[in-house]
């Protein structure tokens, strides 16, 4: 406990820093909108909803919430990295289901889907009917 109360870890610090520049609001968020513009501002803005989506699919995971098999039809780079892993384009199968789904979202760059491979999706609690990519199931 500090002087003036319980500190934060730089953790959560951190965390409160990125939903700030993320919403474009507060002190962080304005700066970074301002420096950036309007356009590389999107970019950040959208890199961090898919560092935000990769821990919402790690505590799904770790709740023991089911898992879809689906196939991968199809996979495109969008050449942005988040923390040096691609964030790619995935069109894939649901197993028992008759339309694809198309997903924008962050893979381990040791483990790159390719069209054919089989990988798991969380039902996205945000999105009804939404899914959420949570890796091919293989322990890191």
């Amino acid at each position: 406990m500090g002087i003036f109360g319980k500190r934060k870890s730089r953790e959560e610090r951190a965390s409160e820093i990125a939903a700030q520049v993320a919403d474009g609001k507060g002190f962080y968020g304005r700066a970074t909108r301002a420096f950036l513009g309007a356009d590389d501002f999107a970019r950040v803005q959208q890199s961090i909803g898919a560092y935000n989506s990769g821990l919402g699919v790690q505590q799904l995971l770790a709740a023991g919430a089911p898992t879809t098999q689906a196939v991968v039809v199809s996979i495109a780079d969008t050449g942005k990295l988040v923390n040096f892993d691609p964030v790619v384009d995935l069109v894939l199968q649901p197993s028992g289901a008759a339309d694809q789904v198309a997903l924008q979202t962050i893979v381990s760059k040791l483990r790159i889907p390719r069209v054919g491979d089989q990988v798991l999706l969380i039902a996205d609690p945000a999105r009804p009917g939404g899914y959420l990519y949570a890796g091919d199931g293989v322990a890191p």
